[in-house]
């Protein structure tokens, strides 16, 4: 279980995130929609440790993480992917999902037993470069390959530390149309594992439908709806005021 209780950021006098309370429980897949500024992003920041809280707490499995680094909350189970690509550009695919894995692995540095693990190390990062359809670009490096590629990279990186909890932020942004179904189809593939909490900040309703099992919706770092996503669509207040669309859109 993932929880937020009365999270809360402030800059300056501006609340940008106002006491969400939300708990995100295994096996569900949580879409995070709202306007532009509506605080979608800064509260992905706060639970994943990149922004530090002004208020209220975040808790997975009962473990206070309100106050660790994002490097610790990865260690706990936090895995985050970001709008932007956060990747090692100068080595190859392969080393990149390489060093995930070892990361997953080993708590500290031992060069005898990564040495002696290096073949089940490679093993399980071309595992994984299989399952995103980048096996053939494992050489390549990565500032060489196109944005969808990236993205696709950063997604087999969070598959490699084998996280509890999946952290989306637009996954498809900047990606073309011929792109996009590409990540869509690895998120669908993670849904299959009962385990694990998915949390997606996305702004086309049409992968929300598709995707979410539920849906919360931020305005003005508020909640201000929360529920099944056919419920939360239907919703007149939802649609014009906070995801832009008419009801004939929702309901298309």
């Amino acid at each position: 279980m993932l929880q937020t209780q009365d999270l809360t950021i402030r800059f300056g006098g501006h609340v940008a995130v106002n006491a969400v309370t939300c708990a995100f429980e295994p096996g569900t897949l949580t879409a995070i929609v709202g306007p532009n500024g509506a605080g979608k992003t800064t509260y992905f920041n706060l639970i994943s440790g990149q922004l530090k809280v002004s208020a209220g707490s975040v808790q997975l499995d009962g473990r206070d993480l309100s106050n660790l680094p994002p490097s610790a909350r990865t260690k706990a189970g936090l895995g985050r992917a970001f709008q932007l690509t956060n990747l090692f550009p100068n080595l190859s695919v392969l080393e990149n999902v390489r060093l995930a894995v070892q990361a997953r692995l080993h708590d500290g540095l031992n060069l005898w037993s990564i040495w002696s693990d290096q073949r089940e190390l490679t093993r399980r990062a071309h595992e994984i470069l299989e399952s995103v359809a980048l096996a053939d670009k494992q050489h390549m490096t990565v500032a060489s390959l196109p944005h969808g590629d990236q993205r696709k990279l950063e997604v087999a990186l969070l598959m490699a530390l084998d996280p509890k909890v999946y952290m989306f932020d637009e996954p498809t942004a900047g990606m073309s149309h011929d792109e996009a179904p590409v990540i869509l189809n690895l998120i669908r593939q993670l849904k299959q594992d009962k385990t694990k909490i998915i949390l997606l900040v996305e702004h086309k309703m049409d992968v929300v439908r598709e995707l979410a099992d539920r849906i919360i919706v931020l305005t003005n770092g508020s909640l201000v709806a929360d529920g099944e996503p056919a419920e939360v669509i239907a919703s007149p207040v939802v649609q014009e005021a906070y995801l832009g669309v008419t009801n004939e859109e929702a309901v298309s």
